[in-house]
């Protein structure tokens, strides 16, 4: 397997990254211990979790993901596994943390709380990357960037990310980091694929400038690529007939930003190119996601272990310019399906 570096930092991953979002609720810890130990045998290693997970968020799961990977990596070498998690963050569009966070910020006092709690959910004593994930809009990045210096002095974390973020975010916090001399931005986690290739607008110019790596999540749009929405009846336990049957609005009016009639007409186009090409949709849209060189590692999920034989198929293969062309023409025919 392919292994890229994280922006200017030392870590070396491999071109696709287990996110583990829905271990604990959607999937159980049995079925997400097989999903992980085939991700391993398969030669990944890196791994992506978050103290919120699982999402959607609800108070009754939170932290339950990260106590599934921690008891998960203690079968296994701490130095073989990368390991990247996040702090909540602020409120922001469906992303709303759950009450036993209160009114959360990226802060000193959130910061080190939130720290604390992964290192002891995961039973580690340090984090290979920490990032915020969603950015707070009121305390000034300065504070954040100060708090990860001190933890980074104290082995707790190595390097710093952030996530859902913009051009702006990165500049802004690179070049305060720069000014201060405090820990910079390595990483960004957006969401990037097929039907969302919004990363080309401002953030590619932005993170190539200031050698920061994109991280994708959704390279499957939340299965919307795999095809299973298009066809005469949607699977019942798929993750977005779930959200959209959920209680919160928030969570019905995320998944209609995925599924929508512009996301599957889009997708029937796709689902086109991939039989053109004798590929199977999931192993092509997870393929095209780390087909750039601003891309360090891409985020790959499975709710079952059966899921994850097309998405490991990806982790070798290099898109011909035929392909990429037939994918752009989607991209111009069909501009932002995702919005």
């Amino acid at each position: 397997m392919e292994y890229r570096y994280i922006g200017s930092s030392g870590l070396r991953v491999t071109s696709l990254c287990l996110g583990t979002m829905t271990f604990g609720s959607m999937t159980s810890k049995e079925e997400a211990f097989a999903i992980l130990d085939k991700a391993y045998d398969a030669g990944i290693n890196f791994y992506d979790t978050a103290e919120l997970y699982p999402v959607p968020p609800d108070a009754k799961y939170a932290g339950e993901t990260e106590k599934i990977v921690g008891e998960w990596m203690q079968s296994k070498p701490r130095e073989s596994i990368i390991l990247a998690t996040k702090v909540a963050g602020a409120a922001s569009g469906w992303f709303v943390p759950p009450i036993r966070y209160g009114l959360t910020a990226i802060d000193r006092f959130h910061i080190k709380r939130a720290v604390e709690g992964s290192l002891k959910r995961l039973q580690t004593d340090y984090i290979d990357l920490y990032q915020i994930h969603w950015p707070d809009t009121v305390v000034p990045i300065e504070e954040a960037l100060v708090v990860f210096d001190e933890l980074i002095k104290e082995g707790k974390i190595r390097y710093v990310g952030t996530s859902n973020d913009t051009a702006y975010g990165i500049a802004k916090a690179n070049t305060t980091a720069t000014c201060k001399n405090l820990p910079r931005f390595h990483s960004i986690q957006n969401n990037f694929s097929v039907l969302n290739p919004r990363f080309f607008d401002e953030l590619e110019t932005a993170c190539r400038k200031e050698n920061v790596s994109l991280l994708p999540y959704s390279p499957i749009a939340g299965g919307i690529l795999s095809g299973k929405y298009n066809g005469a009846f949607t699977p019942e336990d798929a993750r977005f007939s779930l959200y959209l049957k959920h209680p919160n609005a928030r969570v019905r009016n995320h998944a209609k930003r995925f599924y929508n009639e512009k996301t599957l007409q889009a997708t029937e186009m796709f689902l086109e190119v991939a039989k053109e090409f004798g590929i199977h949709p999931v192993t092509l849209a997870v393929a095209y996601s780390k087909h750039f060189s601003f891309v360090a590692s891409t985020i790959v999920g499975a709710r079952k272990l059966d899921q994850l034989d097309a998405i490991l198929d990806a982790a070798d293969m290099k898109l011909s310019r035929p392909i990429l062309k037939a994918i752009e023409k989607i991209q111009t025919s069909i501009l932002y399906p995702m919005g």
